[in-house]
């Protein structure tokens, strides 16, 4: 079977499991959920390393109706693609969902109902699958509210006041963004007469449709996108969303839902399906630079550990969305292939790099309050001798995030500010040095108040939390050492990961429209 045939159990499989999940609920056993869902998110992430390892593109026509001609129109079914692009969104999300469900087998004992919880969580998984998988405008927006909602759902999953407060908010303003979307789709929809993506992309290229509508309609995506990805100033959801959340679900929520529904998107859709302007470009940059140094400097502030990472995560985002504007600006001008090629794979490898760190320290967190009871940094202190496993995973991913070399953080950020100084934007990489210092900083005060001292009264009792907790932590920590080693020393993995997701940007394969074509 060709590895295109494999795409749609990104999507099926999860999305059964989802609908099962409650009727085995009723079964009360709970090793049983545990071994369907480890079973599960393991069959997947093996799944995407055949897709990697398993030959170039692929699109999957669904019921294999391919695309054809009836009375001199062009009818297109339903479609999903693989591309550089699309794999390393589908490696991240099935790799941290992997690890996070493991972490949650023990975790969610604090929680009634692991059944639906369970549900809800692997039918964000099917949604984000299909959002980084679909060639179909209409059928991203499904797969976008089937990831949306699960996660409204999953951060109010504590049922307190402060969990339903945080996902109301969270379900008002993702609504507002899922219908800017609707409205953009719809838009294209009345232009293009299709909303297949690489048709989309075709036509808009003629010069057959006006384009200012066509831009007003890009113009909706970046606002409802940017909502999804927490950029400033769309960002007031997610500080509280994320400490409100269990902490597997703030891991998934930091480490893919943000980047598989929110940046992925944006980049698809402003280097593969509308044409690059100058415009689009620093508009991108701008939010880029908004968010960085918005984000960094209200990180520093907080006491609440996880609202402090939830902040972290808006300025981080800010270093993507800044590299990625970067590439879009070089390449709309003309400039050098190799400065453009630089800065998405910086933004690239950031956005890998962040689902790493920020993933492990969400669960670091978890664990943290698993075993303290509080997340407060002023009532921790002395983990390092009562929480060994926890406090050494905290002090590597603190250290990565800030970029201090040799670990992975360092090498990515690296890359973005010397592609910007390349540019001649030095202002530009000087802020961003600034920000990766203040983050520097921030991170210094965790290890001051959460690791080092002496044990508080809320920490003094707490012991290290069990192997399933641990495990997951361990692995990530070590991804933190060797990936950015990995990546700039290994040209195998870094071509087969990184470098085919940026050409399928910047259009040095076949192109994302060809994959639509007509047969002959």
């Amino acid at each position: 079977m060709g590895v295109g045939k494999l795409l749609p159990l990104f999507v099926a499989v999860p999305l059964g499991v989802g609908f099962i999940m409650p009727l085995l609920d009723k079964l009360r056993r709970e090793r049983i959920l545990d071994a369907v869902a480890i079973v599960t998110s393991l069959f997947l992430f093996v799944l995407t390393v055949v897709l990697l390892t398993g030959g170039g593109d692929s699109v999957y026509w669904m019921g294999d109706w391919k695309p054809r001609l009836l009375e001199g129109k062009t009818l297109l079914g339903i479609c999903l693609v693989s591309d550089g692009l699309s794999r390393l969104l589908v490696l991240i999300v099935n790799a941290v969902a992997f690890l996070v469900v493991i972490f949650s087998s023990d975790y969610m004992k604090r929680y009634t109902s692991r059944g639906l919880f369970y549900s809800l969580f692997f039918l964000m998984v099917a949604g984000m699958n299909g959002v980084v998988l679909t060639g179909d405008f209409f059928n991203l927006y499904v797969f976008l509210e089937v990831a949306s909602i699960s996660s409204y759902a999953l951060v109010a999953f504590g049922c307190e006041s402060e969990e339903l407060e945080a996902s109301f908010k969270y379900l008002v303003l993702g609504a507002i963004g899922t219908l800017l979307v609707l409205t953009g789709v719809a838009l294209l929809y009345g232009l293009t007469g299709t909303l297949n993506m690489g048709q989309v992309a075709k036509i808009l290229a003629s010069g057959e449709t006006p384009m200012k509508p066509a831009y007003l309609a890009l113009g909706l995506f970046l606002a409802g996108f940017g909502v999804k990805a927490a950029m400033v100033p769309f960002h007031a959801w997610l500080p509280d969303a994320h400490p409100s959340a269990p902490a597997p679900i703030s891991a998934m929520l930091s480490g893919v839902l943000i980047k598989a529904v929110g940046v992925y998107v944006l980049c698809r859709i402003v280097f593969n399906v509308f044409a690059l302007t100058p415009h689009g470009a620093h508009v991108l940059m701008a939010l880029g630079i908004i968010s960085m140094v918005a984000g960094g400097f209200l990180m520093v502030g907080q006491w609440d550990l996880k609202r402090l990472l939830a902040y972290s995560s808006i300025s981080h985002m800010g270093y993507v969305v800044l590299a990625v504007g970067l590439a879009a600006e070089v390449l709309v001008r003309d400039g050098s292939a190799a400065l453009a090629s630089l800065a998405l794979l910086g933004g690239l490898f950031h956005l890998m790099n962040h689902a790493t760190f920020k993933s492990l320290l969400f669960l670091c967190s978890g664990a943290i309050e698993h075993a303290a009871g509080t997340r407060d940094l002023k009532e921790l202190g002395g983990l390092g001798k009562r929480m060994p496993i926890t406090s050494g995973c905290t002090r590597i991913a603190s250290l990565s995030i800030a970029g201090v070399p040799p670990f992975n953080g360092f090498w990515s950020k690296l890359i973005i500010v010397i592609a910007v100084a390349w540019a001649g934007h030095y202002w530009i990489a000087a802020v961003t040095v600034l920000v990766s210092f203040v983050t520097l900083v921030t991170f210094v005060k965790v290890q001051r108040y959460v690791v080092q001292g002496e044990p508080s009264g809320k920490t003094a009792s707490a012991r290290e939390v069990s192997a399933g907790m641990t495990m997951p932590m361990v692995v990530l920590a070590v991804l933190c050492l060797v990936l950015g080693l990995t990546v700039v020393l290994y040209g195998p993995f870094r071509k087969a990961v990184l470098d085919s997701a940026a050409d399928a940007m910047a259009g040095e394969t076949d192109g994302y429209v060809s994959k639509f074509e007509l047969p002959e």
